[in-house]
């Protein structure tokens, strides 16, 4: 019987960066993956002369030598930034909402400003002082909540405690009048899957000033390139991993990790385990409701599984500026009412908003040459993809996805004719491939209640630790530092023993 001093079940960002830690720490480390790569959406995938990006459209928290991010901190410490290749993005969106407005913001921060107020000259004053705050608000945030400062109060940070838990929309609307400039602004809400009436200022402010101080970056070589680095790393200081070997049951007694169950049947001794599964199917499925605290379960009944993703990756036979895609990240709305938008994923109705994504505008090498791929995503709920008949499923995945090149149509005219490789997931493809409730990309709603700032890393049951978006919000940049912090829990628990 195999003993380790770890466990991690999942080879996603989260499960990834928590086993290369504790490895480089000196820890004995076993990780699961019930899939044949590293990476769970940090993966890519090939179809003909293509390798399509699965899930990274622009990643955070990178920033530069001069001016670290925290990301960059995290995988210099892994020893990744040697092993994989960073392009920096110099706009942040192409945002289009038909019929209103066509706009492309810099990701320079006075750039982003100055031409919000030159296309809405009625705003100006409103402009400067909403990004003020913004500014202002997340250096309280960083230096409050982020770097822990033990003497945090409302006097010391007025403003993060007088804006963080208002929604973006109320926060908007003290500072802006024109509903298309606030449509503008709130763009980036498709990457927590919240529209601004439901999702907190904190999480809008951050993402601005990420991607703006930050800047986004792109990978070269797909996220499967990081993930496969990360592997690498771990490999390299003595960790093991098996692919194809999912995790069965986490072993408990006595209200403590003892060791985990393969679904091979192989049993494992450990004291700790690192879950970059879900928390549903961790308590649920991997422990078993007579092994949890029934309070556990009490909390988790007040939330809901966030939205999942329709996608359409798609290689051209031509370059990107032959259909006039000159943007890396495009948003396309039909509409600027973003309650709207966001009641559609709940349906299957036709979608009113999309991000196209051409990786080629900022890679030339990404493709074969005289080529690009582009990856259409619009959230959807798995709801009502459960409800479909297994023989209509085909119709209304293609149906559906005839919905979404329509609207690309009307910003990219010509898009069908050069689409040479296509391929289609729903949210029933992403239950199949994560293995998550719900095929949810992002874990729960992204409700503050459900962010990191109220839900621990760690567990009732001692030795169970979490890593991934169900503990620290969505999105690559959370997920992978998640991982860090699942580490250093576990390693203080065992300095503490």
């Amino acid at each position: 019987m195999a003993r380790y001093d770890v466990v991690v079940i999942g080879a996603g960002n989260g499960g990834l960066t928590a086993a290369a830690t504790l490895a480089k720490a000196g820890r004995s480390v076993l990780l699961l993956e019930r899939h044949n790569i590293p990476g769970g959406c940090a993966t890519s995938f090939c179809r003909g002369r293509f390798e399509f990006e699965v899930a990274l459209h622009q990643l955070s928290g990178m920033g530069s030598d001069a001016m670290a991010g925290p990301l960059r901190g995290t995988l210099r410490d892994l020893g990744v930034l040697d092993k994989v290749e960073f392009v920096q993005m110099d706009t942040l969106y192409r945002t289009v909402y038909l019929d209103a407005v066509d706009i492309t913001l810099s990701a320079d921060w006075a750039k982003m400003v100055t031409q919000l107020q030159d296309r809405f000259p009625k705003e100006k004053e409103g402009i400067g002082k909403f990004f003020d705050l913004v500014h202002n608000f997340c250096l309280q945030m960083i230096s409050g909540v982020f770097m822990g400062d033990p003497a945090i109060s409302r006097e010391k940070y007025p403003l993060y405690f007088k804006y963080a838990f208002k929604s973006s929309q109320e926060v908007m609307d003290e500072f802006l009048v024109d509903p298309v400039l606030k449509a503008v602004i709130a763009t980036y809400w498709g990457y927590m899957g919240l529209p601004p009436s439901q999702l907190a200022f904190m999480h809008l402010a951050i993402l601005l000033f990420a991607y703006t101080q930050f800047k986004p970056f792109h990978i070269k070589g797909s996220s499967q390139a990081l993930s496969n680095a990360i592997a690498e790393i771990f490999l390299e200081n003595g960790g093991e991993i098996r692919f194809n070997c999912a995790a069965k049951r986490i072993l408990v007694r006595d209200g403590k990790v003892t060791g985990v169950e393969t679904e091979e049947g192989d049993r494992i001794d450990t004291d700790y385990v690192v879950s970059n599964a879900s928390l549903i199917a961790t308590y649920a499925e991997l422990i078993g409701a007579e092994n949890v605290p029934a309070e556990q379960f009490r909390m988790m009944s007040g939330s809901t599984v966030g939205t999942s993703a329709f996608v359409i990756f798609t290689g051209l036979d031509c370059k990107p500026a032959d259909l006039g895609i000159m943007e890396t990240t495009n948003f396309i709305s039909a509409t600027i009412d973003l309650d709207l938008a966001f009641a559609r994923t709940k349906t299957l109705d036709p979608p009113l908003t999309m991000l196209l994504s051409c990786y080629d505008v900022t890679d030339r090498d990404f493709s074969p040459p005289g080529t690009c791929q582009t990856a259409i995503v619009t959230g959807q709920y798995a709801e009502p993809w459960l409800s479909v008949p297994p023989s209509q499923y085909a119709d209304t995945k293609y149906r559906y996805a005839e919905q979404m090149l329509a609207l690309v149509e009307r910003v990219f005219p010509g898009y069908r004719d050069r689409v040479e490789e296509m391929e289609v997931a729903t949210p029933i493809t992403h239950m199949r491939y994560l293995g998550h409730p719900g095929g949810a990309i992002y874990g729960f709603n992204q409700y503050t209640k459900d962010s990191r700032f109220f839900v621990p890393p760690t567990s009732p049951i001692q030795g169970l630790v979490f890593a991934g978006a169900w503990v620290a919000g969505g999105g690559y940049q959370p997920t992978l530092m998640s991982g860090g912090s699942a580490a250093r829990a576990v390693l203080k628990s065992v300095r503490n023993r």
